[in-house]
């Protein structure tokens, strides 16, 4: 993504026909402060590489909760990736993560079963 005032101007033009965008991977790669700076950015995605060492990692688990007080501070959303375990989903819970993903919720799924899955009033699924 390059800050150009023609790349600004879709995002912005996006954002106010309620459209969210998000940084994917956030903390890695290509993803930069800067983004949360200049662009119209409502949602932050952890990369799952810091989500994983929750539980093994102070570190990355220090890492996860500055990037959600941060992401809270800027009143931005935050989904944590690759979560795979009841301990990951309790430490970001705790730390008021609004959104998960992760094999410790669902494998994945075609989207026809996903459907099915929600139809389902008392599915084996823990959606949070």
């Amino acid at each position: 993504m390059q800050p150009g005032e023609d790349n600004l101007q879709t995002l912005a033009q996006l954002k106010a026909m309620g459209i969210q965008l998000s940084v994917d991977d956030f903390g890695v790669g290509y993803s930069s402060l800067a983004y949360l700076r200049r662009f119209p950015v409502s949602v932050l995605k952890i990369d799952r590489s810091f989500v994983n060492g929750i539980g093994d990692n102070r570190n990355d688990a220090e890492i996860v909760a500055a990037i959600i007080a941060m992401a809270r501070s800027l009143r931005l959303k935050v989904v944590a990736e690759g979560v795979e375990h009841a301990q990951q989903a309790a430490f970001l819970k705790d730390l008021g993560c609004e959104a998960a993903q992760g094999f410790y919720y669902s494998k994945p799924v075609p989207a026809e079963d996903f459907a099915a899955m929600l139809r389902l009033e008392n599915a084996d699924c823990r959606i949070e």
